[in-house]
């Protein structure tokens, strides 16, 4: 593109055939924000489905489908949603998002490692088609991080769930570096320049508002969403604000420090939101969007406390504030979806995981990878150690559906055969079912 600003007019309709158009309107597509476009549109219907379309130069785009959010508090009785995380090109194909572009959901929910920051091969991995030398190095630039994000955007079952849905989105560490936490980094200390560079191309590639735009104090990315009076969806940040982590980056035995009051995940003002958010909320499901597992993974049972200070097992301090919150607030049917792991769990979650007897307090479902591993399993043999984890899989990839109504939830595990082609069929591997008033998922 050349380095000037660019027309873009955009229509919104009642109809995918784009007969009844309700909106219209123009906007620039900037060099500064890579020539994207962020269209924000007032004036629509609550709850309802809408299409919409762009021109530009005499290109007219694909018509894309969305749909507006019910009004917060309105009567409702039924909405559904898929989760996703963890998509790296090199290890395979997207027929998860085939799948999705095909279920009836709401929403979408993208909880993080939308793009992996390593080097890609000439032929990407199992994939094994060309990727144009320009985009193959770890991206360090501006320039750079936005090639990762074309690459993967040339996916075509990427394209047609992002299509065929409104996407929420919030990441994790592979959208900047591995493990990182706040701007600091294991492997190279400082990396609030590769932070800024990697967030900018961020909210360039995604669909994020205006106050997203990323400023040099960061990004605004939590955020709350009403589904009516059914649903509260609070969608955290769980990388831009950490610590990190007191007892050492990835496995490492537990200590003291990380019981220091002061140490926190999410930061403090973002803490104190989301705990204002759960107290204030009437929503009979309150959805937390989280980015890794929540619940406690004891990686060796009674011969010590190693554990992965990566996930919230690093901040047991931050993750028992927040649970007991839950529980004191009387904050109804708290659920956690969680991105992260290339497998699948079905947790409790408890008030307090140092005590194995305290009450069950939430429901913790882990999603797999949309194709991080390839076909390959996940090292698993701890999970008997862990007896409030009452499902686990780590042999196959895919997606998870979540169904509510004012009285159950409905959680399918939806699975890839294979990443090897994006063909392959998906199956659902199990089903689970939280009651209203009853933390913790029972199969079905």
């Amino acid at each position: 593109m050349p380095a000037r600003a660019r027309s873009v007019s955009w229509r919104v309709a009642r109809d995918e055939a784009m007969t009844e158009v309700v909106r219209t309107g123009r906007v620039y597509a900037t060099p500064e924000l890579g020539h994207s476009v962020h269209a924000e549109v007032a004036g629509l219907e609550p709850g309802r489905e809408y299409g919409y379309q762009f021109r530009s130069a005499g290109h007219l785009s694909p018509v894309g489908c969305t749909r507006t959010l019910p009004a917060a508090g309105s009567p409702v009785s039924r909405m559904s949603f898929a989760f996703v995380s963890c998509q790296d090109y090199a290890s395979g194909y997207y027929p998860s998002y085939r799948q999705i572009a095909e279920d009836d959901v709401d929403l979408v929910v993208h909880l993080g490692d939308y793009v992996y920051e390593g080097a890609i091969a000439a032929t990407a991995g199992l994939r094994g088609t060309p990727v144009p030398e320009p985009a193959r190095p770890a991206p360090r630039t501006l320039e750079q991080w936005r090639l990762r994000y074309a690459l993967y955007k040339t996916d075509p079952q990427l394209q047609a769930a992002h299509a065929r849905h409104p996407f929420v989105v919030t990441w994790d560490d592979h959208e900047v570096q591995n493990d990182y936490a706040g701007e600091l980094s294991q492997y190279e200390g400082d990396i609030s320049a590769l932070r800024a560079a990697a967030y900018q191309a961020y909210y360039e590639h995604q669909p994020l508002r205006r106050s997203s735009i990323p400023t040099s104090a960061g990004m605004q990315l939590f955020r709350r969403l009403h589904y009516g009076d059914l649903v509260q969806l609070d969608l955290l940040d769980g990388r831009q604000y950490r610590d990190v982590p007191p007892c050492g980056w990835g496995e490492a035995q537990a200590c003291a420090a990380a019981y220091d009051p002061a140490v926190t995940m999410l930061g403090h003002p973002q803490e104190r939101w989301l705990e204002a958010g759960l107290a204030a909320s009437t929503a009979r499901w309150n959805v937390l969007g989280n980015n890794v597992m929540v619940a406690r993974l004891d990686h060796d049972g009674e011969a010590g406390e190693l554990l992965w200070n990566d996930a919230w097992d690093g901040y047991p301090a931050a993750r028992t504030r927040l649970t007991s919150h839950i529980a004191d607030a009387g904050v109804r049917n708290a659920v956690f979806v969680t991105g992260d792991w290339h497998s699948t769990f079905v947790n409790d979650v408890r008030r307090d995981f140092d005590v194995p007897d305290s009450p069950v307090v939430a429901t913790e479902f882990v999603g797999t990878s949309v194709s991080t591993n390839g076909d390959r399993p996940v090292y698993g043999p701890m999970i008997g150690f862990n007896p409030h984890i009452r499902f686990f899989d780590g042999d196959r990839r895919g997606y998870v559906r979540c169904t509510l109504d004012r009285d159950l939830w409905r959680t399918d595990l939806v699975m890839s055969t294979t990443v090897s082609t994006p063909e392959a069929p998906s199956y659902v591997l199990a089903s689970f079912v939280v009651e209203d008033g009853v933390p913790g998922a029972q199969r079905v």
